[in-house]
C-alpha cells in the first residue's frame, strides 16, 4: 500500500469516527431533553389522591 492510499484510508477512518461521535452526542442530547420533558410533565400533572388507596387481592 502506498502512502497516498494509506493517507486516504486513515482520513476516511477519522471521518467515520467523527460522525459516530456526533451521532452519539445527538442521541445523548435527545435523551436528556426527553428526560427533562418527562420530569416536567410528572411535576405539573395533577395527581388523584384516591388512586392506589385500595388494592383488590382477589385475582
Amino acid at each position: 500500500m502506498d502512502i497516498g492510499a494509506l493517507s486516504m484510508a486513515m482520513s476516511q477512518a477519522n471521518v467515520r469516527q467523527s460522525v459516530g461521535i456526533d451521532v452519539m452526542k445527538l442521541a445523548m442530547y435527545t435523551g436528556k431533553e426527553n428526560a427533562a420533558t418527562m420530569t416536567d410533565i410528572i411535576k405539573t400533572s395533577a395527581v388523584d389522591s384516591n388512586v392506589g388507596q385500595h388494592f383488590d387481592r382477589r385475582a
